[in-house]
């Protein structure tokens, strides 16, 4: 009574093919087939994307503020003129 036979499932199949038809039931099988395609492009992608994010990153050099000392002494040239 737990198991269905070979029988049961070939009424089942034949159900839900008159039920959805032929058509729908491989374009849904096409839908989830790009639906992996683009799930292993995403992968492939997030790789890459790790790979290059682990090279070294170019140092921008800046221009730095004046220190406490030399704007200490820019003040003092200003109150003597």
């Amino acid at each position: 009574m737990g198991s269905f036979s070979a029988l049961h499932w070939i009424v089942v199949v034949l159900v839900i093919v008159l039920l959805f038809g032929g058509g729908r039931i491989s374009g849904l099988m096409g839908d989830v087939a790009k639906g992996i395609k683009s799930f292993k492009k995403g992968m492939a992608d997030d790789e890459d994307e790790a790979a290059s994010s682990a090279k070294p990153a170019q140092r921008i050099e800046q221009r730095t503020s004046p220190t406490g000392d030399q704007t200490a002494a820019r003040d003092e040239q200003k109150l003597d003129s």
